[in-house]
């Protein structure tokens, strides 16, 4: 079963927490940056650009400020909040790669 679904409703639900919340979307709407999320057999680009994603394709993209590898099982676990983050990387279940600022952003935006 592909993950494309479950991370789109994550994509929406970070869309309407942004117009939710204007004190967060001011700090975020200047950032670009480009995520790309292998999961194994399935690997995805997601890009950040005025407070939104607005590309969400399958593949990676080569000039990623930020790669997550994990599972799919480590992402859903992620998503439903059955796995904590924290918890995911010291168990080395979840890998990141990037600067450590955008690595705290990211806990920001979901």
């Amino acid at each position: 079963m592909s993950m494309q679904q479950e991370i789109q409703a994550v994509i929406d639900r970070f869309h309407r927490k942004m117009e939710k919340d204007p004190e967060l979307k001011k700090e975020i709407e200047p950032l670009e940056k480009i995520f790309n999320l292998n999961l194994g057999e399935e690997t995805y680009t997601l890009k950040l650009k005025d407070a939104r994603i607005y590309h969400f394709d399958a593949g990676l993209d080569p000039n990623a400020d930020v790669t997550v590898t994990t599972t799919p099982e480590n992402l859903q676990g992620l998503i439903d909040g059955s796995l904590r983050p924290m918890r995911a990387y010291v168990l080395k279940k979840i890998q990141v790669k990037g600067k450590i600022d955008d690595l705290m952003f990211l806990k920001k935006l979901f």
